[in-house]
């Protein structure tokens, strides 16, 4: 687990920009088993490739498409475990992945980035790939 001081930045990016954090495993369950219209999720990480390509193509994206998700939402992996690993239950068969970007419209999932997808990748391109998803559903 890592310390709440490290980490309140790197949530804050997200939260700041119109996610919202589930740091628990009921608010999980409580938003994707009611989950209406489209939801964008983010499975965060300390990594750098969270820091350098996944949040910045997420809020890119979620701030600057066209067609948006009706929500955002948030979980920290290596932090909010039990959130964490009950989101992941959502996002099988896809083996756990931090971080990752998934898609879900009315609660079944359409359109995931596996964090091999965002390594080494630009955040232009991850943000391209989510508008695009966007676009088809929702």
């Amino acid at each position: 687990m890592y310390p709440e001081e490290l980490v309140a930045p790197m949530r804050g990016e997200l939260s700041s920009t119109g996610f919202t954090e589930l740091k628990t495993e009921s608010e999980v369950v409580e938003v994707m088993d009611n989950q209406k219209g489209t939801a964008l999720v983010v499975i965060n990480s300390v990594c750098g490739c969270a820091a350098g390509a996944a949040r910045p193509a997420a809020i890119y994206a979620f701030q600057n498409a066209e067609k948006k998700p009706t929500s955002a939402f948030t979980v920290f992996a290596g932090v909010d475990k039990e959130a964490t690993n009950k989101m992941r239950e959502y996002t099988l068969p896809y083996p756990p992945s931090s971080p990752c970007i998934a898609l879900f419209k009315d609660g079944e999932l359409v359109h995931f980035i596996e964090r091999h997808h965002i390594e080494g990748r630009p955040g232009e391109m991850i943000a391209q790939n989510l508008m695009q998803a966007f676009d088809e559903h929702c």
